[in-house]
């Protein structure tokens, strides 16, 4: 079939919005209608990404309706909304059966091909294959995609709310709720309040944290923070943030801290602002060339625990329909993390403002289709 997308051709430049060739799902693939899609920095970062294979259609953050699916899909059927996890697994290996679906790597290496999972593509046009981004490429009229990558959801809930849910939304709640595990009566902070940091905060919140500090080096993000639930607010470019941060918790520290920056003085920062017995998550992917340093002396008496969390440790099945539930019940704010919605042809101004050091980086420009 013959779809709407927009394709990246070259590295840094603009998409080029192309009729392209979407070939018919296999066996254990879903075709699925996209309503919506959100437009995250990791797309940015692809779109910038000298390694992402050409020409490729981006885009991880979708929501839709089902149109067809393969022979052996029994979980959803046309006609059901979906939202699209970019981070499919197999239910088998050694993770899975642990119940740690987050950390299974069957999706990887198709992933940097840029292929689906069979290591085969499904986008074309008259010059040869297209390339898919995160086995998804949401930033098309439909898409084809592993069927455990389609999570349903309510009929009642809409699109470009439930776009979102699939990447910053549920890594930033999972990373609280799930990785942390933040208890009732607890004290939190969370560093860096962009797409990931403020849903790590509506996860405190839901979990009942007393105090939640919201860390960043922009006040306008501070201000937003305050209200998706922040109690407390300290601007980090600040030189005495831990002092400021164990201020605010009676000079004991946080019992956990998030680290959703992608920095690894910020994650120093969130060790050191954490008190003894803490729990230390870092969700935000760290420069590879950087190194994390953390002071040694007393070490073994700090009986803190520092930890990654790749996707928040989510588990989309179970923690999509929780997210878009607790919207549906006024519990989870999602309508104030869309900025905008847009075309798909307006697609490249998305892009655009990522470089206005101004905009805050918050929420999400959602493309929709009619």
């Amino acid at each position: 079939m013959k779809i709407k997308a927009a394709v990246m051709r070259t590295t840094g430049g603009k998409l080029s919005i192309e009729d392209i060739n979407l070939s018919e799902p296999k066996h254990d693939e879903v075709l699925v209608q996209i309503k919506a899609t959100g437009v995250c920095h990791s797309d940015l970062n692809s779109l910038e990404d000298a390694t992402t294979p050409l020409p490729t259609v981006l885009g991880h953050e979708g929501a839709g309706i089902v149109h067809s699916v393969g022979s052996s899909i029994k979980h959803v059927k046309p006609g059901d909304r979906v939202v699209l996890s970019w981070a499919p697994y197999c239910g088998q290996c050694a993770y899975c059966a642990e119940g740690k679906v987050h950390l299974c790597e069957d999706a990887f290496g198709p992933m940097f091909a840029g292929t689906l999972l069979d290591g085969t593509t499904r986008l074309s046009d008259e010059n040869g294959k297209i390339y898919h981004s995160s086995l998804l490429s949401t930033f098309a009229e439909y898409a084809v995609v592993p069927a455990m990558s389609c999570i349903k959801i309510p009929d009642e809930m809409p699109f470009a709310q439930a776009s979102l849910i699939g990447c910053g939304v549920s890594t930033g709640y999972s990373a609280a709720v799930n990785a942390a595990g933040v208890t009732a009566g607890s004290t939190v902070a969370v560093f860096g309040i962009g797409g990931v940091g403020i849903n790590a905060i509506q996860g405190a919140k839901i979990a009942g944290a007393s105090k939640i500090i919201a860390c960043d080096i922009k006040d306008e993000n501070l201000e937003i923070a305050k209200k998706f639930g922040a109690t407390h607010v300290v601007n980090c470019s600040a030189p005495d943030t831990v002092e400021q941060i164990q201020a605010i918790t009676d000079d004991a520290g946080v019992h956990f801290a998030i680290d959703c920056s992608g920095n690894t003085f910020a994650a120093q920062t969130a060790w050191l602002s954490a008190r003894k017995g803490a729990t230390v998550v870092v969700v935000g992917a760290f420069n590879p060339t950087k190194e994390l340093s953390l002071p040694a002396g007393g070490f073994h008496r700090l009986g803190k625990v520092l930890r990654g969390s790749f996707y928040g440790d989510a588990s989309p099945f179970r923690d999509f329909p929780r997210i878009a539930q607790m919207y549906l019940d006024h519990k989870f704010m999602l309508d104030e993390l869309v900025i905008k919605t847009i075309s798909i042809d307006e697609i490249n101004e998305a892009f655009d403002a990522f470089h206005d050091h101004n905009c805050s980086n918050v929420g999400r420009t959602v493309i929709t289709f009619d």
